[in-house]
């Protein structure tokens, strides 16, 4: 995600570097780059020149302070003006109301049953709500089922009406469920409609005057990039939407969709779908994002994706284990269990400050724990608790049932060793004492 735009702004600040002041002419030049960086990653040419302009004006009227190069303040610069393009600040839900309706719009194939999915086992976790998914899309075979499927992966009810062929009925009906059995909020998912159907942009306005929502997502695919802001226009000016949802930002998109859609519609984009699995899905913060487009990392997302899988109990017994010198193979699979949960590999790695540019030609499998997993997995129970056990034989039988090689199995035991090494230097306090301290 937006990994040639974050080199192509790097490469334009680099025309600042070694310059002892910010000029006019020097200015141009950078800017002129950014611009064309800009446009290449297929953002709106009008936001993309008003964008170029601002930074222009706030440049030139800063002052360089002797600490500070000209190449560090355009790219503080940049980074404001790159948030305040997508928003500024970050645009919560609306949740109000009993229950609270959440109708889901968009194009066909944009993701709105999966994104349907995702909200709902955030808001369930997160929130602690009971949501309701409804599926009213009565057009595309398989979408009923795909949404049942989903709400027995994340144990959320859903309502359907299987005989009944308009969605109008079928969103009434399930917010009289939704009242009647507590159910909060309410999540429909409708069908995918082009803006130039008219009969379908009619339907779907049907549906939000019958149930009156909260909020109205527009979900759209950030790979179709222009396109994706032209059709937002669309819908909005039918539904007045209340926020943006951007899928697959986790593909082979170049950003022109997030840095463009704030300004045209004027309305917040509010998640992005990072992935394929149900854990995938990100509440917008344009301060962020901007981080991670100039390769600044977003340490804070990180953070939160590990305290999302973080259970202090869990937690607990882990260090009492290391402390006494038993953690053992059971307790490593766990732990990479709770990492997998956090997401794609590579979109982690990503978030630690200057890692991005390192690993941007690296392919990253989401697989990358599989070896590990099927070594683990062929030791018996006692070998799992005990790896002191693990002699040559065992070793080789090990490998053969993981269908590795001794050198892997190996490889892992010295890694686990150093690892229980290191934790313990952690939880006994070592680690502290070895800091040099601050004078």
């Amino acid at each position: 995600m937006f990994d040639n735009l974050s080199e192509r702004l790097d490469r334009s600040f680099k025309i600042l570097k070694g310059e002892g002041k910010i000029t006019e002419i020097n200015v141009a030049e950078t800017l002129k780059d950014v611009r064309k960086a800009l446009l290449d990653a297929d953002v709106n040419y009008k936001v993309a020149k008003a964008f170029t302009d601002t930074v222009k004006e706030k440049a030139l009227g800063q002052h360089v302070l002797t600490a500070v190069k000209p190449s560090q303040l355009m790219v503080k610069i940049v980074h404001d003006e790159l948030t305040q393009l997508m928003g500024g600040e970050t645009a919560e839900i609306n949740l109000t109301g009993h229950p609270a309706v959440i109708l889901i719009s968009g194009l066909q194939g944009s993701g709105k049953t999966t994104f349907s999915g995702k909200l709902a086992k955030m808001l369930k976790a997160k929130k602690n709500k009971k949501p309701l998914l409804v599926a009213a899309d009565v057009y595309r075979p398989a979408a009923i089922e795909q949404l049942r499927i989903l709400s027995e992966q994340i144990d959320v009810p859903i309502y359907s009406e299987i005989d009944c062929k308009d969605p109008v009925t079928i969103a009434r009906n399930a917010i009289k469920e939704a009242k009647a059995k507590g159910y909060d909020p309410v999540i429909v998912d409708t069908a995918g409609r082009l803006a130039v159907d008219e009969q379908m942009m009619n339907e779907i306005a049907a549906i939000k005057a019958a149930i009156e929502p909260n909020e109205i997502l527009f979900v759209v695919d950030s790979m179709t990039g222009q396109d994706a802001v032209n059709t937002a226009k669309e819908f909005n000016d039918r539904l007045d939407f209340n926020g943006v949802v951007l899928t697959k930002l986790d593909g082979d998109t170049r950003g022109g969709a997030a840095l463009s859609i704030r300004t045209v519609v004027n309305k917040p984009i509010k998640f992005i779908g990072t992935g394929e699995k149900l854990e995938a899905i990100d509440q917008f913060h344009p301060s962020r994002m901007a981080d991670r487009i100039l390769g600044m990392g977003d340490i804070v997302s990180l953070v939160e994706r590990a305290q999302e899988q973080y259970d202090d109990d869990e937690a607990r017994r882990i260090q009492k284990k290391i402390a006494k010198d038993q953690f053992d193979f059971n307790d490593f699979l766990s732990q990479i269990a709770q990492i997998k949960k956090m997401g794609n590999l590579k979109d982690l790695a990503s978030m630690i400050p200057g890692v991005s540019k390192a690993i941007k030609d690296i392919d990253i499998d989401d697989d990358a724990f599989k070896n590990i997993e099927a070594i683990i997995h062929s030791m018996t129970p006692k070998e799992r608790t005990n790896p002191a056990l693990l002699n040559g034989s065992r070793r080789a039988r090990i490998a053969k049932g993981s269908g590795t090689s001794p050198q892997d199995v190996n490889r892992l035991l010295k890694q686990f060793d150093q690892t229980c090494k290191m934790m313990k230097m952690m939880t006994s306090g070592k680690m502290g004492k070895m800091m040099p301290k601050r004078r």
